[in-house]
């Protein structure tokens, strides 16, 4: 857990200064949040480089969608592929529609993932989204975007949330 937390902390300094100050906090990832997130069915990949772990990236399943969590590489190695790897090996394994929430600032992250095939869903869909699969604060949301594949219209995404909802939905365990 702790050369995850190395990579999340590592690389998760590119958005001092970037993201509100307010959201900011050291370290960036405290240990017993990525508890929490793994207990709560994050599953990571991880990319090794000479026997270190350079990248992860995580992925959870949620109702009807899965969520792209937590995609960090170490500064050092940036810009060599591995982010790239990471999100290819855990689009393949997509059944279902794919949701990545970050921040609106980091456009360096939003550009990433639109290289990728995701897409900005509406303004009007981020709020509904993250409070519908997420757990994160109004001050979070107010200051996020989300990308999804396949891209999704407000529609689509208020439709997507309502057949989450649906009582006779068969929730796969997180």
């Amino acid at each position: 857990m702790s050369v995850i937390l190395a990579v999340i902390n590592a690389a998760a300094d590119a958005y001092r200064g970037v993201i509100p100050a307010d959201r900011w906090r050291e370290p960036y990832m405290p240990v017993e949040e990525l508890r929490i997130e793994m207990a709560g069915g994050v599953v990571f990949a991880g990319y090794v480089q000479d026997g270190t772990l350079v990248g992860v990236m995580g992925i959870q399943r949620v109702r009807n969608v899965s969520l792209i969590h937590h995609a960090y590489v170490r500064p050092d190695v940036q810009g060599r592929g591995i982010g790239s790897k990471l999100i290819a090996d855990l689009q393949s394994a997509g059944d279902r529609p794919c949701l990545i929430g970050t921040w609106a600032a980091a456009t360096w992250a939003v550009h990433f993932y639109e290289r990728h095939g995701f897409n900005l869903v509406p303004h009007e869909a981020i709020g509904p989204l993250l409070r519908a699969y997420w757990n994160v604060p109004d001050r979070q949301i107010d200051t996020s975007v989300v990308l999804a594949m396949p891209a999704l219209s407000a529609s689509a995404a208020s439709q997507l949330i309502e057949a989450s909802l649906d009582p006779r939905y068969v929730f796969a365990a997180r």
